[in-house]
């Protein structure tokens, strides 16, 4: 069955659901037609080229534990697998960085599911490794696209996809145990502040392996996220292939109870 016919599928399960839970006299929902809707992959494979940060105790593991006939003739394959919860296409929970944050087991799920609002500072990025989001990129998103609406996951481009899984390229450093000398753009505090105050997001989300530029030492826009109770993720992919506005994103972390942050899977729907 084609994708866009599975999708049709699933939202006329839960119209349905939703209908028979309303009252009296309910108006039904209109009708969605997805057969143009093209599904983007966000996310990178977990293999042994994932990067982690340097201070990372360990990287991504796979055991095999069995692969191949088993005693009945029947092929059977399982394994068992190791990683840190902050490491290649991840998700990080506001607990990350405030003791009162929720856990990535405890984050709404539908807080998770919205709007893609795609800033792009490429260009300035290309000029300046260290470059953070300012309120201005945003404002400028905002004067050729509306307000940026309650409730979005906004998606910051940066151009650094295009240097994974180069450790040194995409890092900017690949000295193992050693952060102090890394390079690559984030959020500058004010706009990571203004957008969880000021547009009330649901996620804010780059294309570098944090939100906080390399060089931070306080993590300032981790810490704005968080005191607002608004999950970052990091190390989405391709980027390049979703329009400024218009996508819907669904970035469904592993839900790992009472955790900090777990590897996702991010899927956008684009028209």
């Amino acid at each position: 069955m084609p994708v866009s016919n599975h999708l049709n599928s699933l939202i006329a399960l839960v119209f349905a659901f939703g209908l028979l839970n309303c009252g009296e006299g309910s108006v039904p929902p209109p009708a969605l037609d997805l057969a143009g809707v093209r599904v983007v992959d966000l996310s990178y494979a977990y293999d042994e080229s994932t990067l982690y940060w340097p201070t990372s105790p360990s990287a991504f593991e796979l055991e095999v534990l069995h692969q191949g006939p088993t005693d009945a003739g029947f092929f059977y394959s399982a394994n068992s697998i190791s990683t840190p919860e902050h490491g290649g296409t991840h998700l990080d929970a506001p607990f990350h960085f405030s003791g009162d944050g929720w856990t990535v087991d405890q984050i709404p799920i539908e807080r998770l599911i919205g709007p893609a609002v795609v800033v792009d500072v490429a260009d300035r990025a290309l000029d300046d490794s260290d470059y953070r989001l300012a309120v201005e990129d945003v404002e400028r998103w905002e004067a050729n696209h509306g307000e940026v609406p309650e409730g979005a996951i906004v998606l910051v481009r940066t151009g650094w996809g295009a240097k994974w899984p180069d450790a040194k390229a995409y890092l900017g450093d690949d000295t193992p145990g050693d952060p102090s000398n890394l390079h690559f753009p984030g959020y500058g505090e004010q706009a990571a502040h203004w957008l969880v105050n000021e547009r009330a997001v649901a996620v804010l989300g780059i294309d570098t392996a944090s939100i906080d530029h390399g060089p931070s030492r306080q993590f300032l826009a981790h810490q704005a996220a968080a005191a607002g109770n608004v999950p970052a993720l990091e190390n989405i992919a391709n980027l390049d292939q979703l329009p400024p506005t218009g996508a819907w994103v669904l970035a469904l972390p592993m839900k790992i109870g009472g955790g900090s942050g777990g590897p996702v899977r991010i899927a956008a729907l684009v028209p």
